[in-house]
């Protein structure tokens, strides 16, 4: 099915907006190559932590207003958008080893030819960085109720590889490699001793 044909379905609405660019990139090949199609009217909503507990999924909702053939393509079809500089990925078309991430967009940055984004641990990254104490102590659904509440919180950065789609978790020893030519960095990011988000994120910025 081509894209152009259900883009005209859907009844999206294409305009140059200048300096304000919104863009949709339909897969993988279209973000690498910069040749999306550009948006007049996106919307992008920070999604809040209760529907994050509730429903899952990643931080953002991308959607456009009276236009529910294109909400639905935003959802579930697209791979990224751009909103002028900012990138979101979406989560519902990636995947760490065997786990998905759900659905909506998580932030993302190009550092040295790779993607990156953050999103909530997942499978072996979750057990390992983020699994509170008490919810192994209690157990059963109220162990598990506290671990999923400790997850709206947490954020890590995984790396997506845009020739081959694969995902990997940048956790210590990657960002160690990632700063091996970067010294001062290095010990800088050692003292800090965290595989958070917000500690990760600083770093790759740095790297850019």
């Amino acid at each position: 099915m081509k894209r152009w044909w259900i883009l005209g379905i859907l009844g999206m609405m294409v305009a140059l907006e200048g300096s304000a660019q919104q863009i949709i990139y339909a897969n993988l090949k279209e973000l690498v190559e910069e040749s999306g199609d550009t948006l007049s009217a996106m919307k992008i909503e920070k999604r809040s932590k209760n529907q994050i507990l509730l429903m899952g999924g990643a931080d953002y909702r991308v959607s456009v207003e009276d236009n529910s053939g294109l909400n639905r393509y935003l959802k579930s079809r697209c791979y990224a958008v751009r909103s002028d500089s900012a990138l979101y990925v979406n989560c519902k078309k990636v995947k760490y080893k065997r786990f998905r991430f759900g659905g909506w967009y998580a932030p993302a940055m190009w550092v040295q030819g790779k993607i990156y984004f953050s999103a909530q641990p997942v499978g072996s990254v979750a057990a390992s960085t983020t699994q509170p104490v008490d919810a192994t102590k209690l157990g059963g659904d109220v162990g598990t109720a506290i671990a999923a509440s400790g997850l709206v919180n947490a954020r890590v950065y995984y790396e997506l590889n845009p020739e081959t789609g694969k995902v990997e978790f940048v956790g210590k020893d990657k960002m160690l490699l990632l700063l091996e030519n970067e010294p001062e960095l290095k010990d800088a990011f050692l003292k800090e001793n965290s595989e958070k988000a917000e500690i990760t994120g600083k770093y790759l910025l740095l790297l850019r």
